[in-house]
């Protein structure tokens, strides 16, 4: 199946896409090429080539869950520019109605 510069019209209205003359039969061309390379690759034998989900293997590169000691309250908020008893003192960001 070719494509005619009257699909490239169709599918450039679609998009609501404006070409010139020379556009369209260049868009025309290339789309044919395309299809023409797919057309190739369908050709091909790949009956010994198993389906990937992807083409790389995937792994999981995260680190194990586990339990570890973290600083406590009092040393985290050491580090804070202006704290409460419990909490980092922010600025307010929101604006009363």
């Amino acid at each position: 199946m070719a494509i005619t510069i009257k699909d490239v019209e169709h599918v450039a209205s679609l998009a609501r896409l404006s070409f010139n003359d020379g556009e369209k039969k260049k868009l025309a061309t290339e789309l044919n090429d395309i299809l023409k390379y797919v057309e190739h690759i369908n050709s091909l034998d790949t009956s010994a080539v198993e389906p990937l989900s992807h083409v790389i293997e995937l792994s999981n590169v995260f680190r194990a869950d586990g339990l570890r000691p973290s600083i406590s309250r009092e040393e985290a908020l050491k580090n804070a520019p202006a704290a409460t008893e419990k909490f980092f003192k922010v600025p307010k960001v929101i604006n009363e109605r």
